[in-house]
């Protein structure tokens, strides 16, 4: 494991310019006390490693100095078949080609002893990131701003709010991010890093100017800290139901019991079982439970009930005979 370790050390220095201990112990998942090991071993076999202290220090490889290093572990060959096998939403960028094109360079560029072990991995792990039945966000201006993010040029966008109320604005693109099955671009703006999900920019322009990327902007470090907050502030509409065996099956697999669900333990007379579930809104609740069908009542709160009953009351009126 130590030699994997270090292995992997040194291609991050070689393929980062400057990096804190703290940034390579992130990385590693260890601690600094081990990195500095590590860097003392690295220089020790002749690795050229050096540290500089300041705002603006870190730990470097000597200009111009590059290792052949190309074999791979068990558990890598295994992670570079198994990606091999999912461009996934790729795709949507215009990259699922790239990617397989720059996979099969890698997979040649891996000596001779290894190309069966990586052949091997391919027959025994496949992912497929691709759902059964869930609906795929369409984001018609991907590869325009994958490309703004990657040339720092700024962009004119027409963003939808949940309410669909549109507003025009110009961003800064840092970065896309795709987060499950959905893409967010994550942006500058006049009052900081904002998250647009992809799917409600109705419209994407780039300009001519460019801008300055924030030098000490890290984009894994931010998402993380973004995901987190955004869990604590997210809204709240929770609802009371009473459910069937059936509907709480299905209700299950809607929304699994980590997603915002309360089951409480045992059931009322007649088998029935009291939950509490967390929907964000109303109009969210509404259109799941339509889903659902049958074999649940809303117990709390009240205007939910009162809409249900106006719907149902509805689509009675139309199918009289």
């Amino acid at each position: 494991m130590r030699a994997d370790r270090l292995v992997s050390l040194m291609m991050l220095l070689q393929s980062r310019p400057k990096l804190t201990a703290g940034d390579l112990a992130r990385e590693l998942q260890v601690s600094e006390r081990t990195i500095h090991r590590d860097l003392d071993s690295l220089s020790t076999s002749g690795v050229p490693v050096y540290a500089t202290r300041g705002a603006a220090g870190g730990v470097a490889l000597v200009e111009g100095w590059k290792t052949q290093l190309t074999g791979l572990n068990r558990a890598e060959l295994q992670a570079l078949a198994a990606i091999g096998g999912a461009p996934g939403r790729l795709g949507d960028l215009g990259l699922s080609g790239p990617l397989r094109s720059g996979l099969v360079k890698l997979a040649a560029a891996l000596p001779a002893l290894q190309q069966p072990a990586l052949e091997y991995a391919r027959q025994r792990l496949h992912v497929d990131a691709s759902g059964w039945f869930s609906e795929k966000d369409e984001v018609p201006h991907l590869e325009l701003l994958r490309e703004a993010a990657w040339q720092n040029q700024r962009v004119s966008l027409t963003y939808g709010d949940f309410d669909g109320k549109r507003s025009r604005r110009v961003v800064e693109p840092y970065a896309l991010v795709l987060k499950a099955d959905r893409w967010y671009l994550v942006a500058g703006t006049e009052s900081g890093t904002r998250v647009y999900r992809g799917s409600r920019i109705a419209g994407a322009k780039v300009r001519a100017e460019t801008f300055e990327r924030p030098e000490r902007f890290d984009l894994p470090s931010f998402w993380r800290e973004w995901c987190s907050k955004f869990l604590e502030k997210r809204a709240l509409y929770e609802v009371t139901l009473r459910l069937t065996p059936e509907a709480e099956a299905t209700l299950r697999r809607m929304r699994p019991p980590a997603d915002g669900v309360r089951f409480d333990e045992g059931r009322e007379a007649g088998g029935r079982k009291t939950v509490v579930v967390d929907f964000e809104r109303e109009s969210i609740a509404l259109g799941q439970l339509c889903e659902v069908m049958r074999g649940f009542e809303v117990v709390a709160p009240e205007g939910l009930r009162s809409r249900l009953l106006a719907l149902a009351s509805e689509v009675l009126s139309a199918h009289r005979a």
